[in-house]
């Protein structure tokens, strides 16, 4: 689900700032003794980065909020007091149940701060807990995402041709660099090129959901038939650190990677096209108006309505799949006070909005997009444009959000809809409702998709 996938932060701005005091200290363990003594030095909680975050974890479990809270930088402690942490805990075990244990731990440095990542197994899900720790032991961001599933091995799909194409590492934009692979046909080109925007949440280059790789299949199949493609990691996979607005999550580094393609010789500069899934879709018409080197856009099952509205719309039509499952009805209770929230005339950026799944996000993410209509941008766009639309899709819907693009669009000749009765979210072929089991097997995005697409900016002016 587009909700599922969010980056969940419990942090005061989805930043790693430094706090301005040193760690506080636990009390001094009791020691009896016959006459009154001067207390013993105070016992750090813990020191390295990977001790501090086990600990906060721990200390969480065992309702000891305020010793958590104490440890937080300052925008931290803004953000998140004791009460509200308790809040957002307690929120969290409601969406995926009892947590049960730490099952491994990693850290690593990045924009100054420690990053440790905690993978923990909670009774009905798997996530990493991402804790920024400065050099003080200052807790500077508390970031919660999906745990990757376990690995499934690619197959290429029959569509592709890997003799044909060849894939070159690559890097997109200097702050943060994030890593990426520029998959280029043989011959010396020029070609048109297309950059893939990810979906929301913390996607990986291939854009890994479950088991289709949505980003791969494309990259693989659209070369096999001429076009280069560039798909990089997202940057709040690669770099969460700082990430406070959908600009600064998505739009910065999509026009990185324009800019990219604009000094790449094996590029024809006329034909580069922006291609945007879910998320992507519906941020990649301000991307396009704000970037002149874009030449055309595909809206890749691209939401039209904000998260909010989607999220409860999602969560209702999971209801009436399983009508009895009292844990999704109380979910779309929640969503309708988070969607209160978000519209709300008071909403501050720096104020901490409790998702209906669990944790807070923090206002900027959503006044940045307040009163933002993706297809009324595509409309003042005069690129040619494709939207392509998934008839089984429940996140992105032909009901509403295909129907908004052609009321929009519908009568400009130069704008293609296409559209595929037996696709998902990821474009996948399926039967019957959707549902969210189905991303968990194997799958790949449809050979009629890549032909379309391949068709389509073959067509394009050079």
């Amino acid at each position: 689900m587009r909700f599922r996938s969010l980056v969940v932060t419990l942090s005061a701005g989805l930043a790693a700032c430094g706090g301005s005091s040193p760690p506080p200290a636990a009390p001094a363990p009791l020691r009896p003794a016959p006459a009154p003594a001067p207390p013993a030095p105070a016992a750090p909680i813990a020191s390295d980065p990977e001790s501090i975050a086990r600990d906060v974890v721990a200390r969480l479990e065992a309702h000891d909020y305020k010793t958590v809270a104490a440890r937080f930088d300052d925008k931290m402690a803004a953000a998140l007091p004791p009460d509200k942490l308790e809040a957002t805990w307690k929120q969290l075990a409601t969406a995926v149940g009892a947590f049960d244990k730490i099952e491994s731990a990693a850290t690593k440095d990045d924009a100054g701060v420690h990053v440790v990542s905690l993978t923990a197994h909670f009774e009905r899900a798997r996530l990493v807990l991402l804790l920024s720790i400065d050099d003080r032991g200052k807790i500077a961001g508390f970031f919660i995402r999906p745990a990757e599933a376990p690995a499934v091995e690619w197959q290429p799909p029959a569509y592709a041709k890997l003799d044909a194409i060849v894939d070159n590492p690559v890097t997109i934009g200097t702050a943060p660099a994030l890593p990426g692979t520029l998959t280029l046909p043989r011959g010396a080109g020029p070609f048109p090129a297309v950059v893939l925007v990810h979906g929301s949440g913390p996607n990986d280059a291939d854009e890994t959901i479950g088991g289709v790789k949505v980003f791969k299949d494309l990259a693989v199949g659209l070369a096999s038939r001429g076009i280069a493609v560039l798909r990089y990691e997202k940057r709040t996979h690669a770099s969460p650190a700082g990430v406070r607005t959908q600009k600064e999550e998505v739009d910065d580094a999509a026009h990185a990677a324009v800019a990219f393609l604009k000094t790449t010789s094996s590029i024809d500069h006329k034909r580069i096209v922006l291609l945007g899934h879910s998320q992507g879709g519906y941020l990649a018409p301000r991307i396009a108006k704000a970037d002149p080197a874009i030449r055309a856009l595909v809206i890749f099952a691209g939401s039209t309505r904000p998260l909010e509205e989607s999220i409860i719309a999602q969560l209702k039509y999971i209801s009436s799949l399983a009508p009895d499952d009292e844990q999704v009805r109380t979910l779309v209770g929640e969503a309708e006070k988070f969607k209160q929230t978000v519209q709300s005339p008071a909403l501050k950026p720096d104020e901490p909005v409790a998702l209906p799944t669990g944790g807070t996000i923090t206002g900027a993410y959503f006044l940045e997009v307040r009163g933002y209509h993706p297809e009324k941008i595509a409309a003042q766009l005069a690129i040619p444009i494709a939207i392509l639309q998934g008839e089984r899709d429940y996140q992105v819907t032909v009901a509403e959000d295909l129907a908004a693009w052609k009321a929009a669009l519908g009568k400009r000749r130069s704008v293609s809809f296409f559209s595929y009765p037996d696709a998902n979210h990821a474009f996948v072929a399926g039967t019957g409702k959707a549902t969210p089991a189905e991303y968990t097997r194997p799958g790949h995005v449809e050979d009629k998709v890549i032909d379309d697409l391949a068709a389509w900016i073959g067509k394009l002016p050079k």
